[in-house]
């Protein structure tokens, strides 16, 4: 308190003395009240400096207001231009010494940290949610005002964590060097399929050709492990990681994050495909991190260090305007890795507050455990999330989970309340202005009333004409719209409401549309889910080639992301095997051709065995 009482002294003397000398025409050049500055500002303090010259220029500009004297209001209005001139000269010293400020406030975190807490305090420093995040040479000037203290400081265990943490981000910065003029080359050399993070190291993928480039042993050990998609977990509980592995870690990943994210968000031929890419980026980055804390449980300070920047990670991403709060979240994984990449992220998420980014977060996450068959979990996500929302006033978020908890009380047959939620997104999104939302609660109200009046074994014709009036409005506005996603969903929701009332011609245009949409959009859930359901329409109507062709399909696709849904379509294939014998598997090589451009030699060769597999698992 003593120490602030006597810098605002001291920095009242000085903007009077500058003052004083301007009045009296010692001041010759602008320059001259900058160097001033330089000369008596300490770095750290521009909030106090900033303070007393409020205090000054509001007094002041009283004086000019107020005086009636014309001599001494005459004096004011010199003085005020002299203040305004260090006005302008302040804006300049802090703009120079902003970021040497926010470094060493960065700094003296770290140092007055607890000693289980320096690298938390570190991975903060460098946290990209800052107002001014720092640059690849603010870095290099952190790691070297890092060294000065390791020299500087006598306890012994400081002086180790800081030798970490320097050796840490040089190495970090060395090794982004030889990475970053890989950063999208990868993607140019994927002969075939889509652009994402998943696939066999063969096939696509960065992770393998990073490996390659970083000359340290630890990226490179957990970029293979990530491309032969094995457990990050498992790895990491292994490994033998000190805090500068992790540091160097952060700084490569962070950068190939920046840096994809910023390429993909300027795809400008293509604007949905580059957000598709961003999503899948963001959620990969935060897995990895969520996994490595995980698998370091046995070492909290490096378990917590991962959880925060996985917590960064977020709530950046929460912040981008294409953040999926109507899924397709899934477009750009595969495999094991894909099932397990969001129920990493519970954990971190009850360390972050009641804001609206934990809102958007839970959005994606109850969205995703609904696709996994786990109902009850998403219901919780869901009520937390419009909970949050509601608090946060975030309507657009509010209106989503009250779409998300419309269609999951429709997977638990609580049609009531289905229809309930669907009533309120659909009121809150007309009275916002929330074209997407309310292309959704129509959507989902057509749907839940369908269903309903199927239950309740209602014959009416009425009532089916109106549910199926909703859902027209709703694939009309989302067409008006542009919007893949909803328009997906609402083509999927006639579909399966036409087989619902097993009028399966009928289906057959709409499940192809919301096949085809989904496709657009990259959602892997209701592409599994329309090709479901055509197989089913297929069947009714005994065109069984078709039925085969949709149904393989729509299984794999749905148990690649764990949806239980592809168990029921594997029952349907057994079924369709029965009855046409080894005619089956020679249908089925002859639409190899069809089914390898959507899901690869991998996933074609793996069909038989999941068919396998469901038939093992009845009899278990």
């Amino acid at each position: 308190m003593t120490e602030s009482i006597s810098l605002s002294d001291r920095y009242l003397n000085l903007i009077d003395n500058i003052v004083e000398i301007t009045l009296k025409g010692q001041i010759r050049s602008k320059e001259q009240v900058y160097q001033m500055l330089v000369k008596e500002i300490t770095p750290g303090t521009g909030e106090i400096f900033e303070r007393c010259f409020d205090q000054r220029l509001q007094s002041t500009q009283h004086q000019v207001e107020t005086e009636t004297d014309e001599l001494k209001q005459a004096k004011a209005n010199r003085r005020l231009r002299a203040i305004k001139t260090i006005q302008g000269e302040w804006e300049r010293w802090e703009k120079q010494n902003r970021d040497q400020e926010a470094l060493a406030s960065s700094v003296q975190n770290i140092l007055n940290a607890e000693p289980q807490e320096r690298l938390t305090a570190l991975f903060s420093a460098i946290d990209p949610n800052q107002k001014q995040p720092l640059t690849l040479n603010q870095l290099q000037k952190l790691a070297q005002t890092l060294d000065q203290e390791r020299t500087q400081t006598a306890n012994p265990d400081l002086k180790q964590d800081l030798q970490q943490f320097l050796n840490g981000i040089t190495k970090g910065l060395e090794s982004w060097q030889h990475l970053q003029p890989y950063l999208v080359s990868w993607i140019y050399d994927q002969s075939r399929g889509q652009i994402g993070f998943g696939g066999t190291p063969e096939q696509k993928g960065p992770w393998v050709l990073w490996g390659k480039q970083v000359n340290s042993s630890f990226p490179e050990d957990l970029f293979n492990t990530i491309a032969f998609e094995k457990s990050i977990v498992e790895y990491a509980s292994k490994a033998n990681i000190e805090p500068n592995n992790l540091v160097e870690l952060a700084i490569i990943l962070q950068c190939l994050q920046r840096g994809l994210v910023e390429w993909f968000d300027k795809l400008i031929y293509d604007a949905k495909v580059g957000a598709k890419l961003s999503i899948s980026t963001f959620l990969t980055f935060a897995n990895i991190w969520c996994q490595l804390a995980n698998g370091f449980q046995a070492l909290p300070s490096l378990s917590n260090a991962c959880f925060q920047v996985t917590l960064q990670i977020l709530r950046a991403f929460a912040q981008r305007e294409y953040f999926p709060l109507y899924g397709g979240i899934f477009a750009s994984f595969s495999g094991e890795y894909l099932k397990n990449t969001l129920s990493y992220l519970d954990e971190p998420l009850q360390r972050l507050q009641g804001t609206q980014a934990k809102a958007r977060i839970l959005t994606l996450l109850g969205y995703s455990q609904g696709t996994l068959g786990q109902y009850l979990r998403a219901m919780e996500f869901h009520k937390q999330a419009l909970e949050i929302a509601q608090n946060t006033e975030d309507k657009s978020c509010e209106i989503a989970n009250l779409n998300h908890l419309s269609r999951t009380c429709v997977a638990m047959q609580d049609y009531g309340e289905a229809i309930n939620y669907s009533q309120k997104a659909l009121m809150f999104s007309r009275q916002s202005g929330d074209r997407q939302g309310e292309a959704n609660a129509l959507a989902n109200l057509g749907f839940s009333e369908v269903f309903q009046a199927r239950q309740q074994e209602l014959m009416e014709t009425e009532i089916y004409e109106n549910a199926i009036n909703y859902l027209q409005q709703g694939l009309k506005l989302s067409e008006t719209l542009g919007d893949g996603q909803s328009k997906s969903l609402c083509f999927s929701s006639l579909g399966i409401a036409f087989m619902v009332l097993e009028k399966p011609e009928e289906a057959l245009l709409y499940l192809a549309g919301g096949w085809q949409a989904a496709q657009y959009s990259g959602d892997l859930y209701l592409q599994g889910l329309n090709l479901a359901y055509l197989a089913q329409a297929y069947y009714s109507l005994q065109n069984l080639e078709k039925a085969l062709f949709s149904g393989t399909l729509g299984m794999y696709l749905l148990e690649q992301i764990g949806a239980n849904e592809w168990r029921k379509t594997a029952g349907l294939m057994i079924i369709l095997k029965g009855q046409l014998g080894e005619d089956f598997m020679k249908i089925f090589n002859q639409k190899r051709g069809e089914i390898i451009p959507i899901i690869g030699v991998d996933g074609y060769d793996y069909i038989p065995e999941l068919l396998d597999k469901y038939q093992q698992s009845l009899g278990e």
